[in-house]
C-alpha cells in the first residue's frame, strides 16, 4: 500500500473538482486519503486566489497544514503567484497552478513513491472516481478558462482561455455518475453557455452516436440520463434562449444562474462584461412565458469604480422588475492583476455596504413573496439530510450550499439522495416547510 494523502480543498465548485481529479488519480495509484494530519505523510492544499480574502485564507490553511503536519504540498489558483506563497510560507514542499493534475502527483511521489505491490484491479476505485460531494449530487466541469476580460477579473490570467471538453468524455463521466447514484448533475464551468466555441462546435461521438460539441446538444444528451441537470455560470447569449423550452418540457431543471452583474450599461462597459447590451429584462419577460416555473438566480457587484447613486438606483429599478428568484450581492473588492484597479473614482467602502445591505433587503422582499406564493403547491424535492426527526431537501429551484432548502420536519422514514413530491405548507425569506405529498 502506497502512503497516505491529507486533502484541504478550498474554493469555488470548479477547484472541488480539480481536487476530485487528483484525489482519484491518488487513489488509482494506492494511496489512502486521510482526513486527520496527524497520520498523514503528505497534505495538499487547493487554493483560492480570486479575491484578497481567499488569498487570506488559502494562507492560513497552507500554514495550518504546515505546523500540524510539516510535509505540505500547495496547488490551484494561487499556485500561479509562487513567491508570495513561499514569501509566507518558505518550506512548502512544491508549488503548482490550477488544473496541473500531473504535476501534484509527481510532486506527492517525490515525498511517498507509490508502492509498488500496488494492483489497480484489486485495489478498487469507485467507477465514479473519488467524489468530495456527497454521493447524491456531483459537480460535472465542461471545460476550463474563459475567454472574456472582464475588468475586475484575473480568472483567464490564472486558469488560461476556454478549453471545452470533448463531449463524448463529459457525457461518459455523466453516465458514470448517474449509474453509481447520482441524482444531480451540477454543470460547471467559468462559462457555460461558450461551451465548445474553441472546437468550433465539432462534432463528438457518444454511444455511437453524433453529438455536437455545443451547451445545446450536450443538454439534450444529459437530459436522457434520468437525473436532475442543473446549469450554472450561464452568461446571457442570444443562444441560451434555445434552453428554455427543454426546461419547460422537463428534460433538464428549469433553473439558470447567469451572473448579470449589473443593471446600468456604463458599469457593465466598465467591467467589460460579455453579452452586456443585451435586454435583459425583455429576455427574462420571454423565458417565464416560456417556462413559468423557472428560477433565476445571479450574482451583482456593487460599489464598482464609478458606480454612481444614479447607476444604483438603476440596479434596484432593474431588480424591482427582474424578480428573480436568488440573488447574491458583493461588493467591488480589488484583486491583484485586475484591470479595474486602474478606474477612476474608486467607492466610498461605507457607501459599497450601505448599497449592499440596501439591495438585499429588496431582493428578501422579492424571494420572500416568491416563496409564498408556493405555499399549497407540489414540488419534486431531493433529500440531502435525513434523520429520525425529518429531513432537508432541495426543490428544483434551489442549488446546494447557495440556494435554499424545503425542510420535512417529523418525517423519519426518507434517505439521503431520494427523490419525492411534497406538498409547501409554509415560507419564510430564504426556505419552505413541507410535508409528502399523499
Amino acid at each position: 500500500m502506497s502512503g497516505k494523502v491529507g486533502f484541504v480543498s478550498l474554493g469555488c465548485p470548479k477547484a472541488l473538482v480539480d481536487s476530485e481529479r487528483i484525489l482519484t488519480q491518488l487513489r488509482t495509484e494506492g494511496y489512502q486519503v486521510t482526513a486527520s494530519y496527524d497520520d498523514a505523510d503528505v497534505v495538499v492544499v487547493n487554493t483560492c486566489g480570486f479575491i484578497d480574502d481567499a488569498k487570506a485564507e488559502s494562507l492560513d490553511a497552507i500554514g495550518e497544514a504546515l505546523a500540524e503536519n510539516g510535509k505540505v504540498i500547495v496547488t490551484g489558483c494561487m499556485g500561479v503567484e509562487e513567491s508570495v506563497i513561499r514569501q509566507a510560507h518558505p518550506s512548502v514542499l512544491a508549488v503548482t497552478g490550477p488544473q496541473q493534475y500531473e504535476q501534484v502527483v509527481g510532486a506527492v511521489h517525490q515525498v511517498v513513491p507509490p508502492s509498488r505491490d500496488h494492483d489497480p484491479f484489486v485495489d478498487l476505485v469507485p467507477p465514479q472516481g473519488i467524489k468530495l460531494t456527497p454521493r447524491h449530487y456531483a459537480y460535472l466541469k465542461i471545460s476550463e478558462g474563459c475567454n472574456h476580460k472582464c475588468s475586475f477579473c484575473i480568472i483567464p490570467s490564472m486558469r488560461g482561455k476556454l478549453d471545452s471538453r470533448p463531449v463524448g468524455d463529459v457525457l461518459d463521466e455523466a453516465e458514470r455518475l448517474v449509474k453509481a447514484g447520482v441524482q444531480e448533475l451540477l454543470v460547471i464551468s467559468q462559462d457555460t453557455s461558450a461551451y465548445g466555441v474553441d472546437r468550433k462546435y465539432q462534432t463528438g461521438f457518444w454511444q455511437g452516436m453524433p453529438v455536437k460539441t455545443r451547451m445545446l446538444e450536450l443538454c439534450q444528451a444529459l437530459g436522457r440520463l434520468g437525473a436532475w441537470v442543473r446549469l450554472h455560470y450561464v452568461y446571457p447569449y442570444p443562444h441560451v434562449d434555445d434552453i428554455i423550452p427543454m426546461m419547460a418540457e422537463g428534460h433538464i431543471l428549469p433553473y439558470l444562474d447567469i451572473p448579470f452583474q449589473h443593471a446600468s450599461p456604463r458599469i457593465l462597459k466598465a467591467m467589460k462584461r460579455p453579452a452586456h447590451a443585451e435586454n435583459s429584462l425583455e429576455r427574462i419577460r420571454r423565458w417565464r412565458e416560456i417556462c413559468p416555473d423557472i428560477t433565476l438566480r445571479s450574482t451583482f457587484i456593487v460599489g464598482f469604480p464609478g458606480e454612481t447613486d444614479d447607476d444604483f438606483e438603476r440596479l434596484l429599478d432593474w431588480l424591482e422588475e427582474a424578480q428573480l428568484d436568488r440573488v447574491g450581492c458583493f461588493t467591488y473588492s480589488p484583486v491583484d492583476g485586475a484591470a479595474a484597479n486602474a478606474l477612476p473614482d474608486p467607492v466610498d467602502e461605507d457607501l459599497a455596504l450601505e448599497r449592499q445591505e440596501r439591495f438585499m433587503n429588496v431582493q428578501a422582499r422579492i424571494s420572500a413573496d416568491k416563496l409564498r406564493r408556493k405555499i399549497g403547491r407540489t414540488l419534486e424535492v431531493l433529500v440531502d439530510e435525513a434523520g429520525p426527526d425529518g429531513a432537508l431537501a432541495r426543490s428544483q429551484g434551489d442549488a446546494p450550499e447557495i440556494d435554499g432548502q424545503v425542510h420535512l420536519p417529523g418525517v423519519g422514514d426518507l434517505r439521503p439522495g431520494q427523490r419525492l413530491n411534497v406538498v409547501v405548507e409554509d415560507a419564510d425569506d430564504h426556505d419552505l416547510w413541507a410535508r409528502p405529498a399523499p
